[in-house]
């Protein structure tokens, strides 16, 4: 049985920040990081749909090398460990 992306991708994301920054589950989104930032974790083809409206808030996303407006790519979360 193979693992589910989108689990490893919010594992992934949790592990490189919980080390230096405040994680917490908000009511929309999938992180809060330090009380401020919120975080939609997903594929290349994720949309902002479920931040909408969110200030400070983010598309971490995992297969693109680089991001535009509120776009990051996922793997850049690793240079935070």
């Amino acid at each position: 049985m193979q693992p589910d992306p989108g689990t490893l991708r919010e594992i992934f994301f949790q592990n490189q920040l919980r080390v230096k920054h405040q994680i917490t589950c908000p009511a929309k989104g999938d992180f809060r990081v330090d009380a401020r930032y919120t975080f939609e974790v997903g594929g290349p083809g994720k949309t902002a749909k479920q931040i909408a409206g969110l200030p400070d808030s983010y598309l971490a996303l995992d297969d693109i090398e680089s991001g535009l407006d509120r776009q990051v790519p996922l793997w850049l979360f690793g240079f935070l460990y």
